[in-house]
């Protein structure tokens, strides 16, 4: 994988399925909301924003206009099977550091697509001069925690009782970083 930026769109197979990876655009509105419902229920519970909302699509697509979130989308017959944004920030004292959020099909979790989207977003990151990306997950979502330090991640802080989990019981928010600039790949 490249350290620098690809030109969008291009293609890859991931198992039978051949994948077109584009940055998303707020065009991408309807396809979009139609990924993001589609997931299990436990993928957007963490989310910042209540997807079943209209309001809060509207929102997302917003800051892609902006230019505030960065989104690479992976494609397969016209349906999104997954995304991975950038969120940035332009206050000067943390403007070097970005946010990453990425959620994959459950169809296409374990072929290497999370991988090729993180890696995409890192090469982005890296190219806009951010020297960090920072991603946060409730204690409990194992999973997500095992993805990321696969993706060279590092736990940095655990923030005790911080979410609330779908029961309504508390727990810790993990925050954990990656060295952008240390990329290579």
């Amino acid at each position: 994988m490249s350290t620098t930026p690809r030109t969008y769109p291009w293609a890859s197979q991931f198992g039978p399925s051949s994948v077109t990876f584009r940055l998303m655009r707020a065009d991408d509105k309807d396809l979009f909301k139609t990924f993001i419902r589609s997931l299990p229920a436990e993928d957007n519970f963490y989310l910042l924003l209540d997807v079943q909302k209209d309001s809060a699509i509207d929102n997302w697509m917003h800051g892609i206009e902006s230019g505030a979130t960065l989104s690479v989308i992976a494609v397969e017959n016209n349906q999104i099977v997954g995304y991975c944004n950038l969120h940035t920030n332009e206050t000067p004292w943390i403007r070097h550091v970005g946010e990453i959020r990425m959620s994959v099909s459950p169809a296409f979790r374990g072929r290497g697509l999370g991988q090729t989207l993180a890696n995409e977003v890192f090469a982005i990151a890296r190219a806009r001069g951010l020297q960090k990306i920072w991603a946060r997950m409730a204690a409990s979502q194992k999973a997500a925690q095992n993805v990321f330090e696969s993706l060279g991640f590092h736990a940095e802080a655990l923030l005790a009782d911080f979410v609330k989990n779908a029961n309504g019981r508390t727990e810790d928010l993990v925050i954990m970083s990656y060295d952008v600039t240390g990329f290579v790949n």
